[in-house]
């Protein structure tokens, strides 16, 4: 049966010369056999453990942030070297990280890939940073308890630091937009059926029914 598994891992997030502590979301989809995981950050033992003995059959980033992308040279290594996969115009971000390892494959907007009978599919959506990359999959799913949606069942949405429950990610440190943002998450993910529950890079999940009426207020409110 493919599912969505969920860990919490902890560490530090740095940029503009600041450091702070964060709890990173970590998300695995597929079955008995093979998984697609989908930002691996800080703890390399919690998140192999929790795959086990399956198929990693990609690493998926949502972008460059060290916080996401800190581990994923051990984590590769420790489940096989899976291919690593990032937009590549999140390279200037990725670089503050690794001198010369290089992920293994580049995403562009409308990829897809196909695990446990599902298929993954990317949605460009930069603003947080330029390669901010969603991750949706269209069939409905149980979402797991500890992401914090119930029971919730339908469309999925992995969206990175694009769009939380309560608003859109940060966008007052380098490399990020606030009007960009804006309208990624306006033109892109408000296009998704209202049911689709939203799984965040950090925090609790929501939908984006619930998100989508807030637009203009957080339009208001600016950065």
């Amino acid at each position: 049966m493919t599912a969505i598994e969920h860990l919490v891992t902890s560490g530090t997030f740095s940029l503009d010369g600041g450091t702070w502590d964060v709890d990173n979301n970590v998300w695995i989809v597929g079955d008995d056999s093979e998984v697609i995981v989908i930002d691996p950050a800080h703890d390399v033992n919690a998140i192999a453990e929790k795959v086990g003995a399956r198929e990693v059959k990609a690493i998926l980033l949502t972008h460059g942030h060290d916080d996401h992308v800190g581990v994923v040279r051990d984590f590769a290594h420790r489940v096989g070297n899976p291919p690593v996969h990032l937009n590549p115009a999140d390279h200037v971000l990725w670089d503050m990280t690794y001198d010369s390892y290089r992920p293994d494959a580049e995403i562009s907007d409308g990829d897809t890939w196909n695990v446990g009978g599902v298929r993954v599919k990317a949605l460009h959506t930069p603003g947080h940073s330029p390669g901010s990359t969603c991750f949706f999959i269209e069939t409905g799913l149980p979402v797991p308890a500890s992401a914090g949606a119930g029971s919730a069942v339908g469309p999925v949405l992995f969206s990175g630091d694009t769009l939380f429950h309560g608003g859109p990610g940060a966008t007052g440190r380098s490399h990020s937009s606030f009007d960009t943002i804006i309208e990624s998450i306006r033109d892109v993910l408000f296009k998704l059926p209202a049911a689709t529950v939203v799984l965040t890079g950090h925090g609790p999940s929501t939908s984006i029914g619930s998100e989508a009426p807030s637009l203009e207020g957080w339009i208001k409110r600016g950065e």
